[in-house]
Parts: structure tokens; C-alpha cells; sequence
């Protein structure tokens, strides 16, 4: 099995490296480039489009190991991962409504819903509950991946950012894959991590650069979010051991996704205290923050944010494997309000540096 999860990661790395190259040239020659705009965090034309590599490789990674998944999984994951593939690419290529890109997320979250392991039937007894009914398991988790996978959507906004925190969860889920002895899902998350990895050499590159687009953010956010489902309804009573008290699976899910979730809840809040639509565009974002407010770069904020991320999930497993979810739950709440309130200084950062460059440009413009 080491030697096959070795394997699988440097498969998937290797032909991350040699594939994204070569889609970087047909990009450029079909001129199929990303436009700065007003939001934009890069000033220049970038390649995207870098999710293609990642369907490929998961494609691939699938065959292999397709055998160890007792469930066949596989035959559910590449009809899924393929809608979304599509979606996204059409995304990138000529824009479509987000009625249609949900349509099609529903459409992949549908195949993966028919898998008998997937069904979340019980919470293991967090806040007292236990059973679940079968067709509110399956809309809580239709719901969820739909949160997870529109959430990483939004996160990717600087260099880097999605690949390392997307590194960051699939290290953590390969440990506790590992843990209860689910190879198909460990390998799974090796297999992402080696195409993360190799993708995200060219997207902090400054002459070979090329974004992931929506083709690579939805299916990044679809496979963690098949990935969370999988430990959410995870039978505890056949698992051999777990790395933290069963009852605290709800929370640590949420620990992991943490920088996603709370990202996506933070400007959603925002957003409608502003009487504005939630789904409206700003820079709000926490990744905006620490480049605005704090001045870092893109690699500096990706690699801040992503080490924050590891921290929270590392504190929430080491304590949710002594405290049960009554002690745990409020930890986390406070964990997370402090990190809600860190945000408020870098938000009067960022206007503050925002006043001083809007008095910089008047007074330029007074002198012309």
C-alpha cells in the first residue's frame, strides 16, 4: 500500500507538471487568456484553464484505483466529476448562468448520492442525535456539497490560494482515511494532492503562470466536499479507530473546511448587512484582506491563510480527541469569533491604505 500511495502522488504530480505546459500553448494560441478587470488580482493576460489537468489525472487515478474501492466508487466518481469537469470548462470558455452551473452541480452530486457508503444516516450522537431518516441525509448532503463547492469557487481569487489550502485538507482527510483503514478515499486524497502540487509550481511562476479557472475550483471543491460527506457518514461502528471522539465528526469537518466555509459566511453576512445581493462582487474576502490590508503578497497570504488553516485543524483534532462535543463546541465558537474579529483590523487597513491611494491619484490628477 506505501508503495502505491507513492505511486498514485507522484503519478499525479509528474503529470501535472507535463500536461500543464502543454496546455498553457494551446491557450495562448486560441488566445483563450484571462482578462484583468477591475477585480482582478493580476495585471496581465494569464493563461487559465489549469483544471484540466486535474480531471485528467483524476481520471486516471481512478482506474487504478478503482479496486479498492468495495463500494465501486469509481464508477459513481467519473460520471460525476465529469459534469462538473464540463461545467466548468464551458464556465471558462464562454460563461454560463449560475442557474446552469448549479443545475449541473445538482447533476455530479446526484452520482456520487447513489454510492450505499455515502448516506449519512446518524451524527454519532452530536447534540443528542443519532438517526438520521434516509432522505434527509441525502438533502443534507446534496446541500453541503453544494456550500463546499461554490465555496472554493470564491476562495480562489490570489496565486495559490486554493491549491494550498486545498493541499492542506487532503493531507488531513489522507490522515484520517489512513486512520480507519478507507484506502480508496486515502488514495483519492493523494491523487489530489500530487496534481495540487504540481500545479500550483506553474500558477506562483511568473513567466509559465496559468490559473486553475472554475474548471479546476469546482471540481478542487466537489471531490473535498465528496471527501467531507465520506467522514460525515463514516458507520463508527466498523471503524477500527478514529483520530478523535466520534461525536465530534460534525465539528472537525467543519474545522478542516474551515477557511472556505468561514470565508463564504463572512462576505455572504457582510454583503446582506449592506442590502446588497449576497452573490454580488467586492474585496472582501479574507485572501483580500491580508493582501490589502496587510500589503502581503499572493504567496506571503496564500501560504499565511493555508498555515492558519492547519493550525485550526490540528487544535480541534488534538482537543476534540479529549473533549466531547458539549466542551468542544464552544471552543470552536469562540476559536472562530476571534478569528471573525481578527478581521476587522485588516479591514480598516486595507480602507485606510484604499483613502490614501484614492487622495493620492486626486492629487496627481490636480498637478496634470
Amino acid at each position: 500500500m506505501l508503495l502505491y500511495t507513492i505511486a498514485i502522488f507522484l503519478g499525479c504530480f509528474v503529470f501535472t507538471l507535463l500536461t500543464i505546459p502543454k496546455i498553457i500553448r494551446v491557450v495562448k494560441d486560441k488566445n483563450l487568456m484571462d482578462d484583468p478587470n477591475v477585480r482582478s488580482s493580476h495585471k496581465r493576460k494569464t493563461p487559465t484553464l489549469g483544471g484540466i489537468s486535474f480531471y485528467l489525472s483524476l481520471i486516471g487515478t481512478l482506474f487504478f484505483i478503482r479496486s479498492f474501492g468495495p463500494n465501486e466508487e469509481a464508477i459513481y466518481f467519473m460520471p460525476a466529476i465529469t459534469v462538473m469537469f464540463i461545467s466548468g470548462l464551458k464556465d471558462d470558455l464562454v460563461s454560463i448562468s449560475p442557474k446552469a452551473k448549479l443545475l449541473a452541480q445538482f447533476c455530479a452530486i446526484a452520482f456520487i448520492l447513489f454510492i450505499p457508503a455515502l448516506s449519512i444516516n446518524s451524527l454519532n450522537g452530536f447534540m443528542g442525535i443519532d438517526n438520521i431518516p434516509f432522505s434527509l441525509g441525502m438533502i443534507l448532503a446534496a446541500v453541503f456539497m453544494i456550500v463546499v463547492i461554490n465555496a472554493f469557487n470564491l476562495i480562489d481569487g490570489i496565486d495559490g490560494l486554493a491549491s494550498m489550502v486545498g493541499m492542506v485538507i487532503s493531507g488531513v482527510y489522507a490522515y484520517i482515511f489512513y486512520s480507519v483503514d478507507a484506502p480508496f478515499f486515502m488514495l483519492l486524497c493523494f491523487a489530489l494532492l500530487g496534481s495540487l502540487l504540481g500545479f500550483l509550481y506553474y500558477n506562483l511562476s511568473v513567466n509559465r503562470k496559468i490559473f486553475m479557472g472554475d474548471t479546476g475550483s469546482l471540481l478542487l471543491g466537489f471531490i473535498i466536499s465528496v471527501l467531507s460527506i465520506k467522514l460525515l457518514s463514516l458507520n463508527t461502528l466498523k471503524v477500527v479507530e478514529l483520530p478523535f471522539l466520534k461525536e465530534n465528526t460534525p465539528i472537525i469537518v467543519v474545522s478542516i473546511l474551515i477557511v472556505p466555509l468561514l470565508d463564504t459566511a463572512r462576505v455572504f453576512v457582510l454583503r446582506i448587512l449592506e442590502k446588497r445581493s449576497p452573490f454580488s462582487a467586492d474585496r472582501n474576502h479574507l485572501h483580500h484582506l491580508f493582501t490589502d490590508g496587510l500589503l502581503l503578497s499572493h504567496k506571503r497570504a496564500s501560504l499565511f491563510i493555508s498555515v492558519l488553516n492547519l493550525l485550526f485543524v490540528g487544535f480541534m483534532v488534538v482537543l476534540a480527541n479529549y473533549l466531547n462535543y458539549k466542551w468542544l463546541l464552544p471552543v470552536f465558537i469562540i476559536t472562530v469569533f476571534l478569528l471573525v474579529m481578527y478581521c476587522i483590523p485588516l479591514k480598516r487597513n486595507r480602507d485606510r491604505y484604499e483613502e490614501k491611494s484614492e487622495a493620492l491619484k486626486r492629487l496627481m490628477e490636480k498637478k496634470k
